[in-house]
């Protein structure tokens, strides 16, 4: 298997991100009346947009409608959690946010900056993400489904993802101290946004909890040599494990290619060793069938018309959550 092909799906979807956003900021341009030039809004935006999805999904599941404001957001939040039994490879291979903690978590470790946690401190590190995740789920479960659907047909939920580029677009300075403080933890701690503060990932790293994939080192034949543990970009001590399945693992692999010694480190489907290539496949295929399902049965593009979405972005400083 390609040692880095975890990295090249990495890579690929991020620089697809890269299209998509510099495509969505035209959009709102145009719609903001910033510029005469149309460019259509791309839906992949609207993985960006979690409690909105979560509440679609709770309509989806007691009254079997899909939602056809940000359809596509309940596509990508749906295959987050279907791809969380491929060991939480959304996260792994997908994620843009997951790919640059990466990038800084090798930047850190090349200029000998990671240090690892002590236990305790490690295991109270990972409490916050499930706490955010706690409140996020409230929000949903708390809601009648005629709430939910008042809240979907709001003025907010239809512009929310506009409202959302602008934040970031004019950002507050408690906004950008929170942001350096992200972006330096990452260069001294494994995946500090990710182990420590995404609700996504808190999510669906329980989900993959439940996965028949799972990491597994050979006690026996092991080396000692602690290279799995330092190229995990979780911060897993894969060496003190002889069975990974937690749900800070990815599934990237990257314990598996840093072994020096073949088949101490395998992955397994249940009980059965299968080749390291069957995840990114699963990956990039189940990701592929559910878009082109989603586009087929019209799953995937809003139903909001132009019109009305420039005549809310007219109005956009005014519009609030109801």
């Amino acid at each position: 298997m390609p040692r880095h092909l975890h990295h090249i799906c990495q890579l690929v979807f991020f620089l697809a991100l890269v299209v998509v956003g510099v495509q969505f900021i035209a959009y709102v341009f145009w719609a903001l009346n910033l510029s005469p030039t149309f460019v259509p809004r791309p839906p992949c935006v609207e993985a960006f947009l979690p409690i909105s999805a979560l509440m679609a999904l709770k309509r989806f599941l007691c009254t079997g409608l899909w939602d056809h404001i940000h359809p596509a957001g309940l596509v990508i939040f749906c295959l987050a959690l279907i791809l969380a039994f491929l060991r939480k490879a959304f996260c792994g291979y997908l994620c843009p946010f997951g790919a640059l903690q990466e990038v800084l978590f090798c930047f850190g470790s090349k200029l000998g900056l990671v240090r690892p946690l002590p236990k305790w401190i490690g295991r109270i590190a990972l409490m916050p993400k499930y706490v955010l995740l706690a409140f996020f789920l409230a929000i949903p479960i708390s809601l009648t489904v005629p709430e939910i659907e008042e809240f979907l047909l709001s003025p907010y939920n239809l512009v929310c993802d506009t409202k959302l580029a602008l934040f970031f677009l004019k950002p507050s300075t408690l906004l950008l101290a929170v942001l350096a403080l992200l972006l330096l933890g990452s260069l001294f701690f494994p995946s500090f946004w990710c182990r420590s503060f995404c609700p996504y990932g808190a999510l669906v790293g329980l989900l993959a909890l439940f996965s028949p994939f799972a990491i597994v080192r050979d006690p026996q034949s092991c080396l000692h040599c602690h290279k799995c543990s330092a190229s995990c970009p979780q911060g897993i001590q894969v060496e003190n494990f002889v069975r990974v399945n937690f749900p800070e693992c990815t599934g990237c692999l990257e314990c598996v290619h840093n072994c020096p010694k073949p088949n101490i480190i395998k992955l397994k489907f249940g009980v059965r060793s299968v080749s390291p290539v069957i995840l990114p496949i699963l990956v990039v295929s189940l990701t592929l069938i559910i878009y082109i399902i989603a586009r087929l049965t019209n799953h995937w593009e809003t139903v909001v018309p132009l019109e009305m979405a420039k005549m809310l972005h007219e109005h956009i400083e005014q519009i609030s959550h109801f």
